[in-house]
């Protein structure tokens, strides 16, 4: 009997074994496969949505029409995003920053990576579609189509990719306010043209600071085929002075007060500021503090919305 179960244990511990090799390499694949969605820059574009949301002057009763939104925008820009990985494969695996994504590093298979951002992005937008309006899906359809199929490839012909770019990264204000039960008014629109003026100069800045890994990979964005830094200081500071009176729009449009008017005011002067400081004396310092105040900029003038935002 004692021989018996000793056979036993003997055969069943190689299987216990690759089973305990199995659990970690699950875990890496659903790390890589999270990473392929950018969540950080899916998490910003969740809050852009949601702020698009909470301002909308028609807001629906139900609070699962805003979770529904939510899960559907976030899948979607999470699907885009997979795409975006799984196009850019070869140009990251040039870029030191990039090399050790899971696509160029080997770590994931390409054509299941292209399946998962697929079905990620289409059950997405069948969300936005039936659960919550259909103008929502399209605006969604709207956003992934110009991130994977026109930005992406645009960024390696021609350095106009930054502000083709830029409308993806702001229509999620719009899906926002129309899952509320909005249209597509003036005042939402002001919310796009805030976060579209306002990622120039962010990923200029950012660019910048990387630009020889940018050249490296072969991609067009202005920093790399600009070895003065004049032309992408000035464009910096043509979009962040224009962000100034739009940003202010909201306060006019009803949507704030005079203390978000002020505060966006100031926050807009000291962004074009640093843009100004980057173009006098383009340097890898100026971009950075350029790229911080980036980060500090949409934030605050969101929660300022949010404080000082008017009753509908």
């Amino acid at each position: 009997m004692a021989d018996e179960l000793r056979r036993e244990a003997v055969g069943v511990a190689p299987g216990l074994a690759a089973a305990g090799r199995r659990i970690p390499a699950l875990r890496r694949a659903l790390a890589d496969y999270a990473q392929l969605t950018k969540p950080g820059i899916t998490f910003f574009i969740l809050i852009t949505a949601g702020i698009g949301f909470s301002l909308a002057p028609v807001t629906q009763s139900s609070p699962w029409v805003f979770v529904w939104a939510m899960c559907g925008i976030g899948l979607v820009t999470a699907g885009g995003a997979a795409l975006n990985n799984w196009m850019d494969r070869g140009v990251d695996a040039r870029m030191n920053r990039t090399a050790g994504r899971p696509l160029p590093s080997g770590r994931l298979p390409q054509r299941p990576a292209a399946g998962f951002g697929t079905a990620l992005a289409a059950v997405g937008l069948v969300v936005l579609w039936i659960l919550v309006r259909p103008l929502t899906a399209v605006l969604g359809v709207v956003s992934l189509v110009s991130y994977v199929l026109v930005y992406t490839p645009l960024k390696r012909r021609t350095t106009l990719c930054t502000v083709v770019g830029g409308v993806p990264g702001a229509l999620p204000a719009l899906g926002g306010w129309t899952a509320a039960g909005a249209g597509l008014t003036p005042a939402a629109w002001s919310l796009f043209g805030i976060v579209f003026l306002w990622q120039i100069p962010h990923f200029l800045a950012l660019a910048w600071v990387y630009r020889e890994d940018y050249r490296r990979g072969g991609l067009r964005v202005l920093p790399a085929v600009d070895p003065t830094g004049r032309r992408t200081g000035r464009q910096a500071i043509v979009f962040s002075l224009a962000l100034i009176p739009m940003s202010l729009l909201p306060a006019l449009y009803g949507l704030a007060g005079g203390a978000y008017f002020l505060g966006a005011l100031l926050a807009g002067s000291a962004y074009a500021g640093l843009s100004l400081a980057f173009f006098a004396r383009p340097c890898r310092e100026r971009a950075r503090r350029l790229f911080l105040a980036s980060l500090v900029y949409l934030p605050a003038v969101y929660v300022l919305m949010g404080v000082d935002r008017l009753p509908g």
